[in-house]
């Protein structure tokens, strides 16, 4: 199928957005609106090597932003006529495994799941209506947070909990640990099924993965993105009587809890500041933070490396994976014995890309790839509907099996 797909991440504030041709590998323009619903908004679109167009005004809603992308296209370019959007929809739940054309039944499901993910399907959802408005005769594809996860075991999924309630881990970042762990079998020139890799996606949210021969086996975002690792506003692991603990002496009902765990706790609450720049900014006054935060990180890599066996390599991706050398050291530090070790000089040099982190020859490798969500999203879109697409009546294949 050729021709070009538009990619669209809505987010709670923001919309990220691409164009990709899957066939070409090319990716004529992309961009972002954010800090949308503020009182100042900003819209940057991309196309080639020259400056960006950008526009600073209020963007009330995702309506008014997806509105301000469309208008991008038509001033700056290219056209804008996609043969298939491509949409990130947080949670799928049980029901969606895998990507999926979108209809009225899917859209009603999304919004079923709605009280799993409420910060981000819909959100997600508010870019398929628009979309679908734009482009109505276009396939719509949503391809899911939680369908790489599908391959979780029960005993990594399943919570000690009375089977009445209904509720299971189900993981999240799946489009980035598709999209690296493969990269990551191709820097090492290895076959993806013979590697077991822990995937480290760090940013404003963050979770690890033990992966073997391209399958999730474990992760540490649950049933929500709110378990596991400290995040930006996160809290992460926590003792799951403190919501009892929190009613009985502060008042605070279990809304309140969880508002405040989602959006008051982690980076933020330790150290004053969701951005890992910001809080290294901060000095020694945040020192305890990033030892929380970094911590965290290395019980996970312990815990998968006794799951997995034998770990072929250790990849961080997102912001802080990507840019912030410091926090790559001191999540890995203490490991040597497991043979996982970090080389400080390419750790901290200044470049970019794919790219080695820990000595060569060293017995586990690490390694830092910048994800792509994007590109994971337009290649699963492009797979879905390049093999539901049915030829014209007069095409040779169609002819070939009329009866006679």
């Amino acid at each position: 199928m050729a021709g070009h797909i538009l990619v669209l991440n809505t987010g709670s504030s923001s919309i990220k957005y691409e164009l990709v041709d899957v066939e070409t590998r090319e990716r004529p323009a992309g961009g972002l609106v954010e800090r949308i619903g503020e009182e100042t908004g900003r819209l940057i679109h991309r196309t080639g090597d020259g400056p960006p167009y950008t526009r600073e005004r209020p963007f009330p809603g995702h309506g008014e932003g997806l509105d301000a992308m469309m208008e991008a296209f038509a001033a700056a370019g290219p056209e804008l006529a996609p043969v298939a959007v491509g949409h990130r929809v947080v949670h799928g739940g049980t029901r969606f495994t895998e990507a999926v054309l979108i209809d009225d039944d899917v859209i009603a499901a999304i919004e079923e799941l709605a009280p799993l993910a409420p910060l981000h399907n819909p959100v997600n959802l508010t870019g398929v209506r628009a979309a679908r408005k734009a482009f109505p005769e276009v396939p719509q594809v949503a391809v899911f947070d939680t369908a790489f996860h599908r391959t979780l075991p029960p005993e990594a999924y399943t919570y000690a909990v009375p089977r009445e309630w209904g509720v299971r881990r189900f993981g999240f970042h799946g489009t980035s640990c598709a999209y690296v762990s493969r990269r990551a079998a191709t820097f090492l020139r290895r076959d993806l099924a013979d590697l077991n890799l822990i995937v480290l996606h760090l940013g404003n949210g963050a979770s690890a993965t033990a992966i073997s021969g391209g399958r999730s086996i474990d992760t540490s975002m649950g049933m929500t993105p709110l378990e596991g690792l400290v995040m930006g506003t996160r809290s992460g692991d926590i003792d799951p009587a403190l919501t009892g603990y929190l009613a009985r002496t502060n008042g605070l009902d279990a809304q309140q809890v969880e508002h405040a765990l989602t959006h008051r706790s982690g980076l933020l609450a330790l150290a004053g500041a969701r951005d890992m720049r910001e809080v290294r900014a901060r000095g020694d006054a945040a020192r305890l933070a990033l030892d929380i935060f970094t911590r965290r990180i290395r019980k996970y890599v312990g815990a998968y490396y006794a799951l997995l066996g034998r770990v072929d390599a250790i990849i961080f991706t997102g912001g802080i994976g990507e840019h912030d050398p410091a926090t790559r050291a001191e999540s890995l530090t203490g490991l040597e014995r497991l043979g996982i070790a970090m080389d400080p000089a390419l750790n901290q040099a200044d470049t970019t890309g794919e790219r080695l982190v820990s000595p060569a020859g060293a017995e586990v490798p690490v390694l830092v790839i910048p994800t792509d969500e994007e590109w994971e999203i337009a290649r699963e879109a492009h797979s879905l509907v390049s093999s539901i697409a049915v030829p014209p009546a007069d095409h040779p294949s169609v002819q070939g099996n009329v009866p006679a």
